[in-house]
């Protein structure tokens, strides 16, 4: 029997010999397939107003919306993305150059400021994603990146919404079709690290099919935690927890014409140590903002697409300030139809682009004689290249 008994240890020690060296074998062909990739763009633009003045030396008015905003020749950004990705782990580090960049990471610290993203992730499973560290938004229909974009000026619902989230989020794959993400961030924007100890929840739950993709994405929480001791004794400013739905799809619905759409609401409540003061009012009025818009492109050939987004945007009680005139209740509306061309030559896209915003508001813009005006005409010419 004893010797069975070491015949039988022996046996053990070498199956878990084996294991060990499978594993260690499993983990050094994991690393060797891993591979290091390099991608990004640059872009450039013109941009000048057709019914309103352009010297900078003077007040001139722009589209309330991010980024494209610049005078004359202007500068975008460059991106560069670098990804070390494995079959069961990776690194992502996205960083940005130029004033599209620095708008893009507003709410980041000094010291991190051309961070656009930055993450690990862990493939748990086949159908199971963990994901942590800083990266761009799930919300909304429009993204960063301007290669990503078929219109090179963004649009209100995409400029008043998250840019990026700090956190951890699991993703699931339901099906081949349905997926589920579920996540817990910093407040919106803040990328570097948590000042204010408050954190946001945020899901999605989406649907890919050959021809179409539905998402619906929630995000709530408190976004601007304690900021002034002053107005109340406790330390918490906070104007109240913002929750937002929004919804983006996407529709082929031929070889040569598509259609997307996206539909946002957003609202922060104001909480009760603010009423009255100057960051929240008496009422104790939700500010709200909300927006639908439609993307239509038509594709005549594999080098030019031409497409117009239209966008009706509103504000409630002052909403983000968007808009930026309102009536005597802090409510707006906005309407803004851009006409965009792509023009591919190679990696480099020309897109021309023309924008009419008109608001419900008189002194929403200014004319050519800087007189108030509801509406606010430009044009455009962008260049983007990627690689």
């Amino acid at each position: 029997m004893n010797k069975l008994n070491y015949i039988f240890a022996l046996l053990i020690l070498f199956a878990n010999f084996t294991l060990v060296q499978a594993q260690e074998a499993e983990e050094s062909s994991e690393e060797s397939s891993a591979e290091l990739s390099l991608s990004g763009t640059v872009d450039v633009y013109y941009r000048a107003n057709l019914s309103a003045k352009n010297n900078p030396a003077v007040s001139y008015p722009v589209p309330g919306t991010s980024f494209a905003n610049g005078n004359g020749f202007s500068l975008g950004m460059f991106n560069l993305v670098g990804a070390y990705e494995g079959k069961k782990a990776g690194i992502v580090g996205d960083l940005v150059f130029g004033p599209r960049g620095a708008d893009a990471v507003f709410g980041s610290m000094p010291s991190a400021n051309i961070v656009n993203q930055l993450y690990a992730y862990w493939n748990v499973s086949e159908s199971v994603t963990l994901t942590m560290g800083n990266f761009n938004t799930f919300l909304g229909y429009e993204v960063i990146s301007p290669a990503s974009n078929f219109n090179y000026s963004t649009s209100y619902m995409f400029s008043y919404g998250p840019f990026s989230h700090t956190g951890l989020k699991a993703d699931f794959g339901l099906s081949d079709q349905l997926s589920l993400m579920l996540g817990i961030f910093n407040p919106t924007d803040m990328t570097e690290s948590n000042v204010l100890n408050t954190y946001t929840l945020g899901a999605q739950l989406g649907y890919s099919g050959d021809a179409s993709s539905v998402y619906l994405n929630l995000l709530y929480g408190d976004q601007d935690g304690s900021l002034d001791e002053d107005v109340a004794s406790d330390g918490d400013a906070s104007s109240g927890s913002t929750f937002q739905v929004d919804l983006t799809a996407g529709f082929d619905l031929s070889e040569t014409f598509y259609l997307g759409l996206n539909a946002t609401y957003n609202t922060t409540a104001v909480g009760e140590e603010v009423k009255g003061t100057s960051i929240g009012d008496a009422s104790g009025d939700a500010s709200d903002f909300y927006g639908v818009a439609a993307y239509l492109q038509l594709a005549t050939s594999d080098a030019f697409k031409i497409g117009v987004r239209g966008e009706f945007f509103g504000e409630a009680n002052g909403g983000a300030g968007a808009i930026g005139a309102y009536d005597a209740e802090g409510d707006a509306t906005i309407v803004a139809l851009t006409l965009s061309a792509n023009a591919s030559i190679g990696n480099l896209t020309l897109i021309p682009e023309i924008r009419l915003d008109s608001g419900s508001e008189d002194a929403t813009f200014l004319n050519s004689s800087l007189d108030p005006s509801k509406s606010l005409s430009s044009f455009l010419l962008a260049a983007v290249y990627s690689f």
